[in-house]
């Protein structure tokens, strides 16, 4: 089918609005959270500030501001709250063209894509952010920094947002090997150009041009491609073990 006839079949628009409807209502839990993940997101900065002996206070300049933080802030903490359920719609969708033992890796495939990516925000919170902060605040000169809350926020998203993607890079390799995209082999072979990808990959989400910054970036990039290389090989592994005993009963 055409990507519009699938845009009206049945069954991807139930999983479209079961998954809208998720995020709205995570979006309105969110908007009761948000002030305090407001506070715990400005930790970093009020410390870096006070690191450089620097006034501790964000600002918003016009009358909006926060109550667009607010708004912003309740929608994106609705799609973290509601990923699992938009993951799980997604995974029904895409399981009546996978084979039965591979429908049954649903949990697994939940599990590992919500860890992962929390735990890429909490190395992005705990690693990457004060790196940044430290090596932005520590340009000083006849001007003092007036920050904005609300283009703090653009940052520390871009920082948690990237770090939280970058962290499933194995869910990547699993279905592109799944698929038969890629293989173990030709992700081990082909190691030292993905290595070259993943620095270029790094300069890009770096908010900052030091080197630093761009080595803790790249560390858990390239470990997570050899972990998914290893998840590969365990797709691969279980593959042929099944085609093998297939072959043995025919």
């Amino acid at each position: 089918m055409t990507f519009f006839e699938h845009l009206i079949e049945r069954d991807l628009r139930k999983r479209i609005i079961t998954s809208l409807i998720s995020v709205g209502v995570g979006a309105g839990v969110g908007w009761f959270v948000a002030p305090y993940f407001i506070s715990w997101l400005t930790k970093p900065m009020l410390k870096a500030l006070a690191d450089q002996h620097l006034t501790q206070q964000l600002v918003y300049t016009n009358p909006t501001g926060y109550l667009n933080l607010l708004i912003t802030l309740s929608i994106y903490l609705g799609l973290v709250l509601a990923s699992p359920i938009v993951l799980y719609q997604f995974w029904l969708f895409v399981a009546p063209a996978l084979y039965k033992h591979e429908r049954s890796a649903t949990t697994g495939f939940l599990v590992s894509t919500v860890f992962l990516f929390l735990a890429g925000i909490g190395f992005g919170y705990f690693m990457m952010l004060p790196k940044v902060l430290k090596f932005l605040i520590s340009f000083q000169g006849p001007v003092v920094p007036l920050i904005s809350i609300n283009e703090y926020f653009d940052l520390t998203l871009m920082v948690l947002l990237g770090a939280g993607l970058i962290f499933e890079l194995p869910i990547l390799i699993f279905f592109m090997t799944l698929f038969g995209i890629v293989t173990p082999t030709f992700l081990f072979v082909n190691s030292k150009y993905a290595i070259l990808v993943i620095a270029v990959l790094a300069a890009i989400v770096t908010p900052t041009p030091d080197a630093l910054t761009m080595l803790i970036v790249m560390a858990p990039m390239i470990v997570l491609y050899f972990a998914g290389i290893g998840v590969s090989a365990l797709v691969v592994g279980r593959r042929n073990k099944r085609l093998a005993v297939a072959a043995e009963a025919s």
